[in-house]
């Protein structure tokens, strides 16, 4: 008879009984002419399923196909193992079925799981180890468990079977797993954040400027270009334009990417991507977004270049050069093409469009 909960129990014809548990693999062998129990740790603590033979350690067969497994790699002793195979197992009569996960597979050989139902853990981690166990002998690759935050109290419990963070995001936190002997190759957690620049300039060649009233801009009187962070889902295009219409209050049209930088350790540690983008604007009529400006402006584009501020900073010079560039028409930057991929969903591809024939 079997059955799974934090440690697993095999009963075979009465003549002996094997206790799996996570970490360690123990015999117990109540007849008085075996000998005492044996305690074998395994390599890892981690699943594994083998072919049944006489000198291997069984778990259960399942149905017609045979499904066998068990938690260790270790050998059983030699007055086990002289039990035949059917001894051993009584397959449909003396197995009590272990639920499985409802899960999905991904492109890479990999599962998702996506939990939604409040469960306990002692009913689920049982379930998740027969399935792992079913998943490795199908050759899948990485396991992906999506708990959301009204399932907190599983994690402690994935931890413990070997599952790690991968990222989180406010209601929910997502676990990953790696299944076969090989070094993992699952996907790290995304490692930018991208931010965008916009480069505003009028008829009159003045450029919309603003200070910041918070941040490391503070108090030091440097008028700067209206910037922001890319939401999640958003186009550079969009987020560039909704940054000048929230902080300024002006309507825009997106021209092009002039410039892009890359640093690292910014943010959390992760990298950062930031892009300089031109754009026209629609309407002139200051609107300052008090939350996080002390002012703003339109400034004649040489005022703004020449800030000591930009002379002494070599990216801040740069970028004020490249504006400055653009502004005479002596600079062509990269265009945003609406291309439409084999998912379906629209995306841009940025290249110099003037030389492009």
């Amino acid at each position: 008879m079997l059955y799974i909960s934090n440690n697993i129990w095999v009963n075979i014809k009465d003549k002996q009984m094997i206790r799996i548990r996570y970490r360690k693999l123990v015999f117990l062998l109540p007849s008085k002419n075996c000998p005492s129990p044996v305690s074998l740790p395994p390599n890892r603590p981690r699943l594994c399923t083998t072919l049944l033979s006489p000198s291997s350690c069984h778990g259960f067969s399942k149905g017609s196909s045979h499904f066998k497994a068990f938690f260790s790699t270790g050998k059983i002793p030699a007055s086990t193992s002289s039990l035949s195979i059917k001894e051993q197992i009584e397959a449909e009569s003396r197995v009590e079925h272990v639920g499985l996960l409802n899960a999905v597979e991904d492109l890479y050989e990999g599962i998702v799981i996506e939990m939604k139902e409040s469960v306990d853990s002692t009913e689920f981690i049982p379930s998740l180890r027969a399935s792992i166990v079913k998943w490795r002998q199908q050759g899948k690759k990485g396991v992906w468990i999506k708990l959301p935050i009204g399932l907190v109290s599983l994690v402690e419990p994935l931890v413990q079977e070997g599952f790690r963070y991968h990222h989180a995001e406010p209601d929910y936190l997502m676990l990953v797993y790696w299944i076969p002997d090989t070094p993992d190759t699952l996907p790290e957690n995304a490692s930018h954040r991208v931010g965008v620049g916009a480069f505003v300039l009028n008829s009159n060649g003045e450029v919309l400027v603003v200070k910041e009233n918070s941040g490391g801009f503070k108090g030091t009187g440097v008028w700067k270009l209206p910037t922001g962070v890319v939401n999640e889902g958003e186009d550079i295009p969009s987020a560039s334009i909704r940054e000048v219409k929230e902080e300024t209050g002006i309507d825009t049209e997106f021209m092009e990417v002039l410039a892009f930088r890359q640093s690292h350790r910014s943010f959390f540690s992760k990298s950062d991507l930031f892009f300089i983008c031109m754009l026209r604007p629609r309407s002139f009529d200051i609107q300052k977004q008090d939350l996080e400006l002390e002012a703003a402006q339109w400034m004649p584009i040489e005022d703004y270049v020449n800030q000591p501020y930009n002379k002494e900073h070599q990216l801040f010079k740069y970028v004020a050069e490249i504006c400055r560039t653009k502004a005479k028409m002596d600079y062509s930057g990269f265009s945003a093409m609406p291309v439409a991929p084999d998912s379906g969903k629209e995306t841009y591809l940025y290249f110099n469009n003037r030389d492009f024939n």
